[in-house]
C-alpha cells in the first residue's frame, strides 16, 4: 500500500496534468513560465521527485504539443526551453530516448527552415540539437542521417542573429568531432557555406574548417577556389579567418594549387577587368566604387596572404619565386585604382628583396635607381610618392626571376659535375650582364 504522503504526491501530479490538459494557449504559457523558473538546472532524479516519478508524463505532453503547434510558433520558445530542461538534466538518457522516439530531431530541424518562426525559438531549437549531439556518437549520426548538416548550414547562412549563428557553429563543431561516419559530410557542408552572402556565416565557417581540417586529414578539391573567392570580401574579420585557413592548408596536398591561385589573383584577368569597366562606364554613379571591386580586394588580400606565408616559411617564398611572384607583386604595385593593393604588394615585395639578393638585383634593374631608392626608404608609403609613369613601369614590368633561377640551377648542376664553384658564380654574373646589354639595345 502507498503511504498517505505518496498518495498526496500522486494526487498533485494528476491535478497538474489535468490542469495542463484543460488549459488554453495563454494558460499553458503561464504553466511553462512557472516550470522553467522552478526547474532550471535540476537533475533527472530531482525532476522525478518533483513529478512524483511521473516526469515522463509531462514530457510526453510537451512533445505532443510541440508536434501539433510548431508550425504556428505558439509558445514555441517556452516549449523548447521546457523540453531542454528534461534533455539537459543529468542522467536524462530516458528523457532523451523518449523525445527521439517521437521524431524530436526531425521536428527541431524543420523548425530551422520555417520562415514565420521567431529567431529566438530557432536558437532554442539549435540548443536542443547541441544537447542531443553532445550525448554521443549515435546521436550525432542520427542528426546527420536526418539531413541535419544541410538544414543547419542553410540556417547559418540565412540567420540574421550573430548570437544564433554562433550557436549553429557550436553544433556543427560538435558534429565534426567524434563522428567518423559523417565528418566528411559536415566538412563539405562548411565549404559549401563559404560563398554565402552572410559575413558572419563565412567567418564562423572558416573558423570551424580550421578545426575540422586536421580531423578530416585530406582536403576537398573545391576548398581552394572557395577560400580564394572569400578573399574578395570587404570584411576584415572574414579575410583574417581566410588567411589563417590558408596558412593551415599549405601543409596539405593543395599547397601548390593555393600558391598558384594567390599569385594569379595579383593580376586580375583582362577579361574580368574589361567586363567591370564596361559596367562602370554605363553607370556614372558607380564610378566612385571602383576601388572596392571584389577583384581588387582579392588582389590586396592575396598580396597580404603571400606576405604572411613567406614570413612564416622561407621554403614557401622559394616556391613562389618559381611562380613569378615578383613580377606579379610589382604589377599590383602599379594598380593606381586600388591603393591598398599597392601598399600590401609593396610590403610583401620588400621581404623578397631583403631575403633574396637575386630578387633585389632584378627589381633594381626594372625600377631604375631613383624608384628603387624610394622603395627601399619606405615600401609602405611608396604608392603615395610614385607618379603615373612610374606606376606604368611597375604595372608593365617584365621581371622574370624564374628564368634567372633556372639558369642558376643549371649552372650549379654543371658545377657539381665539373667541381668548380667559381664557374657557376661567373655564369650567374654573365647572365645579368647579357641581360643588361639586351635591354640597352
Amino acid at each position: 500500500m502507498t503511504s498517505i504522503k505518496e498518495q498526496a504526491a500522486i494526487s498533485r501530479l494528476l491535478s497538474f496534468l489535468q490542469e495542463w490538459d484543460n488549459a488554453g494557449k495563454v494558460a499553458r504559457g503561464h504553466i511553462l513560465d512557472k516550470f522553467i523558473e522552478t526547474n532550471q538546472g535540476k537533475t533527472a532524479p530531482e525532476l522525478e521527485q518533483e513529478f512524483s516519478q511521473g516526469a515522463s508524463l509531462f514530457l510526453i505532453r510537451l512533445t505532443t504539443w510541440l508536434r501539433i503547434t510548431y508550425m504556428t510558433g505558439c509558445c514555441l520558445e517556452k516549449l523548447l526551453k521546457s523540453i531542454g530542461i528534461f534533455l539537459s538534466a543529468v542522467s536524462s538518457n530516458r528523457y532523451l530516448r523518449e523525445f527521439l522516439e517521437v521524431g524530436g530531431v526531425l521536428t527541431l530541424l524543420e523548425i530551422l527552415g520555417l520562415e514565420k518562426i521567431m529567431e529566438e525559438a530557432k536558437k532554442e531549437s539549435v540548443k536542443l540539437l547541441q544537447v542531443i549531439a553532445n550525448s554521443g556518437r549515435k546521436y550525432k549520426e542520427l542528426i546527420c542521417e536526418s539531413y541535419g548538416v544541410r538544414s543547419t548550414a542553410e540556417f547559418l547562412a540565412k540567420s540574421q542573429s550573430e548570437e544564433t549563428q554562433e550557436e549553429v557553429q557550436a553544433l556543427l563543431d560538435s558534429l565534426v568531432h567524434g563522428n567518423p561516419k559523417y565528418q566528411n559530410q559536415v566538412y563539405k557542408g562548411l565549404i559549401a557555406l563559404l560563398p554565402c552572402t552572410s559575413p558572419k556565416a563565412q567567418q564562423l565557417s572558416l573558423q570551424t574548417l580550421r578545426t575540422a581540417q586536421p580531423i578530416i586529414g585530406t582536403t576537398h578539391p573545391s576548398i581552394v577556389d572557395c577560400v580564394l573567392k572569400v578573399l574578395g570580401t570587404m570584411h576584415l574579420e572574414v579575410q583574417y579567418e581566410a588567411i589563417e585557413l590558408i596558412k593551415d592548408l599549405v601543409g596539405y596536398d593543395v599547397r601548390q594549387a593555393l600558391l598558384k591561385g594567390l599569385v594569379a589573383l595579383l593580376i586580375p584577368s583582362v577579361k574580368e577587368t574589361s567586363k567591370l569597366q564596361a559596367k562602370i562606364l554605363n553607370d556614372p554613379s558607380v564610378l566612385q566604387l571602383t576601388p572596392s571591386l571584389p577583384m581588387f580586394l582579392q588582389q590586396a588580400a592575396a598580396a597580404k596572404a603571400i606576405g604572411v606565408l613567406v614570413r612564416n616559411d622561407v621554403s614557401i617564398a622559394e616556391e613562389l619565386l618559381y611562380l613569378r611572384v615578383v613580377h606579379c607583386l610589382m604589377a599590383a604595385m602599379g594598380n593606381t585604382d586600388h591603393s591598398n593593393s599597392q601598399r600590401l604588394a609593396s610590403l610583401t615585395l620588400e621581404y623578397f628583396v631583403q631575403m633574396f639578393p637575386m630578387v633585389a638585383e632584378q627589381v633594381r634593374r626594372c625600377m631604375g635607381e631613383e624608384l628603387y631608392q624610394l622603395f627601399l626608404s619606405n615600401a609602405e608609403d611608396l604608392y603615395m610618392k610614385i607618379d603615373s609613369i612610374q606606376a606604368d613601369i611597375l604595372a608593365a614590368n617584365k621581371v622574370n626571376v624564374t628564368r634567372a633561377l633556372r639558369h642558376l640551377d643549371s649552372c650549379y648542376s654543371m658545377n657539381t659535375f665539373c667541381g668548380s664553384s667559381d664557374s657557376a658564380h661567373m655564369a650567374y654574373v654573365t647572365h645579368f650582364q647579357n641581360d643588361d646589354v639586351e635591354s640597352k639595345e
